[in-house]
């Protein structure tokens, strides 16, 4: 069997094979008109439904040419929208981020802080235990 035609969509194919027309005529047409004008009739159709399905093959071609145009631009206007948008939220996150950075340096600032107000008066008191400590044993 020969393929005349055949197409391919992604991994789709679509494959064309002729299909020619078989008109039964009746014997009385036969009859009437003879074998040769009844041939040439039925020639006759099938060059008439092959213009018909390249006329149709065409169409669909084109149709299909402008939905892949449009396709591949709405892609591309969606990956410039998607692009814009990931750019705006890795800037709001660099924000937070820079934000959060800010916040870990004051706590940090408070923390020390806090440690020099408790550690220093406990040195201060275990110094002065030790010196009390260390009189009370030389008297």
């Amino acid at each position: 069997m020969e393929r005349s035609q055949s197409r391919s969509l992604a991994t789709v194919r679509f494959v064309e094979e002729p299909v020619p027309v078989t008109a039964k005529l009746s014997k009385r047409f036969y009859d009437t008109f003879g074998e040769e004008i009844a041939n040439e009739l039925v020639e006759w159709f099938n060059q008439v439904d092959e213009t018909y399905r390249s006329d149709l093959r065409e169409l669909n071609e084109l149709n299909f040419a402008r939905f892949d145009a449009k396709l591949d631009q709405r892609l591309a206007q969606f990956d410039t929208t998607w692009e814009r948008r990931m750019a705006e939220v890795d800037a709001k996150w660099e924000r937070h981020v820079a934000d959060l950075r800010i916040e870990i340096q004051k706590v940090r600032a408070d923390v020390i802080k806090w440690m020099f107000m408790f550690w220093a008066p406990t040195a201060l008191a275990t110094v002065g235990t030790a010196l009390g400590v260390v009189s009370l044993l030389l008297r």
